[in-house]
């Protein structure tokens, strides 16, 4: 963990040094190909500094903060559009804006969505307090292998959610900013193209249209996003288990881009009536859970992730009680 600590905080001073780079520098020269070629050496770094890690946590978070969404947002820069153009008035709005899902334009309807939803995060900390319980008290290695995968499916979603919202609450604080929404209960989909669309990722209108889904569109116009979303979670997959791809994650979200256009085909076509949104919301979750299950977890159990993981989140437990008691 030492090792890991220092790894940690080259890895923060590149980061800083990388950031620097892009606003005292590259914002100096002209938009477009000069810019973007100024950028290259971010970009590259971006994609390499998951490599220095080895925690399962700081590993992915690193990939989706900086592999995934910095690189994005310094690809936008290079054009001088949103969301780091008009260029940040400090330093640190600039650092957080392109590291962090933070809004540009406040909109208070999304708000209202986080503050009807407090007792629903309540009830994911308590069910992920059980988890870790569980967990703890070696329960988890007495249940079937299906019945794990199923726990431990759950187990990456909240923690996932449980950590953006920590970010979040963190960014809120420090600059006054609210941070963009990446998940809306995705639970609550009433359709594939209603959780894809409107429900998970949600990044994805703001910084992969116009990097990815526009101008792909205008060769094959049924790309969709979920098709963009195995880039994402192969590198990340890659990052974590650093063995070939097996392809698991990307006919997950093959399969799952084929379904939503089927979907939106019928739908198109009318040729059924459309199900009640009890039975639709059902469904969708039923289809999801199991898809992950079968195609999106076992890639981590055959590669002990899982125990890694797990390892992790209880060493940050005995961490917090030991300061507890040591105060």
């Amino acid at each position: 963990m030492e090792e890991e600590l220092r790894n940690l905080i080259k890895v923060c001073i590149s980061v800083l040094i990388s950031i620097s780079y892009c606003y005292y520098i590259s914002s100096k020269i002209s938009k477009g190909f000069l810019r973007l070629i100024s950028l290259l050496p971010i970009f590259i770094i971006f994609l390499l500094i998951p490599l220095f890690l080895s925690s399962v946590h700081f590993c992915a978070i690193s990939a989706f903060f900086l592999t995934w969404l910095a690189n994005f947002k310094l690809l936008l820069f290079a054009f001088d559009q949103e969301p780091l153009s008009p260029l940040p008035s400090s330093f640190s709005r600039f650092l957080c804006f392109t590291c962090f899902p933070i809004k540009t334009n406040q909109n208070p309807s999304s708000n209202r969505i986080y503050n009807k939803s407090k007792w629903v995060l309540a009830s994911k900390v308590i069910l992920f307090s059980f988890l870790l319980h569980l967990y703890g008290k070696n329960y988890h290695n007495s249940l079937p292998r299906l019945a794990f995968l199923s726990i431990f499916t759950i187990h990456v979603y909240i923690e996932l959610e449980l950590i953006l919202v920590f970010v979040g609450a963190f960014l809120s604080m420090l600059l006054g900013c609210e941070t963009e929404p990446v998940f809306n209960e995705p639970y609550l989909s009433t359709s594939f193209q209603d959780f894809w669309s409107r429900r998970w990722n949600r990044l994805v209108p703001s910084v992969l249209r116009p990097t990815v889904h526009i101008p792909v569109q205008r060769f094959y116009r049924s790309f969709n996003r979920s098709k963009t979303g195995f880039l994402c979670w192969n590198l990340v997959y890659f990052y974590i288990i650093r063995k070939s791809p097996t392809w698991e994650v990307t006919c997950l979200f093959v399969l799952h881009g084929v379904v939503t256009c089927l979907e939106i085909e019928v739908k198109r076509m009318r040729l059924c009536p459309s199900p009640h949104r009890a039975v639709s919301r059902l469904a969708v979750v039923a289809f999801m859970f199991v898809t992950a299950v079968w195609l999106f977890a076992p890639q981590l159990l055959r590669n002990n992730v899982h125990k890694r993981l797990i390892s992790e989140c209880l060493f940050v437990i005995d961490v917090v009680k030991a300061s507890c008691f040591a105060s």
